[in-house]
């Protein structure tokens, strides 16, 4: 019989399983549904993080051994396959969003794939991102990208994009972060504007940007100084720790022939 009742999702739809299939398929819900229900009508297990749909695909997979994937989808029964420690719905996900990967979806697959440390997904995703950074920092999906999702693409020298559009679309992110988070856009910046390669900006570029940062602060004075110093000593390696390496999509500017760091 039908013996498990699941209330799912923000929706709180109604679910039926048996309860036996369920344990022995699946640790997580051995665990879950290890209490014998008592007498009379057993009250339902709430699973209020997942949303039903997605967790109809588990169940799909717990029955059959198979899965409906649909792209609109998948990072949610993902995210629900590593929960409930299930590896193999975990691979058939992991392969579909790669196949699957756009512009539209790649910040989403990112955040899962830093949240839950899938390290091959976040590789797929970041190369994805180098390719096409112009039309993925035009995203939601970015804006909504976490610190720590947006630290890997903000280190890497393959995006194929100039660094003043970079730090324009930095500034967009930690204010969306600042309005939903109710904090300082400066506070919410601050994990991550270390990565901008301020030295590769024109000194009119960089004037532009100390000014808007007196109005709106986003990056830290010093950051700004030491970008300066490499303009003033001409050498890419004058203050320790400023980054001038040029990305993939760096405009040339007459100052980048001074800068020691090549490409790599």
């Amino acid at each position: 019989p039908l013996d498990v009742r699941f209330v799912v999702g923000q929706e709180r739809q109604e679910v039926f399983a048996h309860r036996c299939l369920l344990a022995c398929r699946c640790n997580f819900f051995q665990r879950l549904l290890s209490s014998e229900p008592g007498p009379g009508v057993p009250s339902p297990v709430v699973l209020s993080t997942v949303p039903a749909e997605a967790f109809l695909v588990v169940l799909e997979f717990l029955y059959t051994n198979s899965a409906k994937l649909q792209r609109h989808s998948v990072l949610e029964v993902l995210t629900a396959a590593v929960e409930y420690g299930l590896e193999e719905l975990r691979e058939l996900c992991l392969e579909f969003v790669v196949k699957a990967l756009d512009v539209e979806l790649v910040c989403e697959a990112l955040q899962v794939a830093v949240t839950f440390g899938l390290g091959q997904l976040q590789e797929r995703c970041v190369a994805f991102i180098e390719a096409h950074s112009q039309e993925t920092l035009r995203t939601r999906g970015f804006l909504e990208l976490s610190a720590p999702a947006l630290l890997p693409l903000l280190r890497s020298d393959k995006l194929c994009v100039d660094e003043a559009e970079l730090v324009l679309a930095a500034r967009s992110w930690a204010r969306v972060g600042a309005a939903v988070l109710e904090r300082p856009v400066a506070e919410v910046a601050a994990p991550v504007v270390r990565e901008l390669r301020l030295a590769l900006l024109a000194p009119a570029e960089l004037s532009a940007l100390e000014e808007q940062n007196r109005r709106e602060p986003l990056i830290p004075v010093e950051q700004i100084v030491e970008a300066w110093k490499c303009h003033a000593l001409r050498r890419g390696d004058a203050a320790r720790g400023t980054p001038c390496r040029r990305r993939r999509g760096t405009l040339p500017r007459e100052h980048h022939r001074f800068l020691d760091l090549p490409f790599k």
